[in-house]
């Protein structure tokens, strides 16, 4: 799972692996998509779930202390 592997739409390709959770987050705000919810993921992670208006809802897997993206979908 890496963040470069997918793209999301509504923002410019990302081409990092990993992205600390505040920059990804600023770049999902500034895009127009809100937090809608989040549950415990596999390998101890955090899965949070993202909605726009016009856009497909999006997946982002965080790392346990919520501190790091490791990646982000369209499910």
């Amino acid at each position: 799972m890496t963040l470069d592997k997918h793209q999301i739409d509504g923002l410019s390709p990302i081409s990092s692996k990993t992205m600390p959770a505040e920059v990804f987050e600023q770049l999902m705000f500034n895009a127009g998509y809100t937090v809608v919810g989040s549950a415990p993921a596999k390998g101890n992670r955090i899965k949070v779930w993202w909605n726009h208006s016009s856009f497909r809802r999006v997946e982002a897997i965080y790392s346990v202390d919520r501190s790091l993206v490791i990646t982000a979908y369209h499910p």
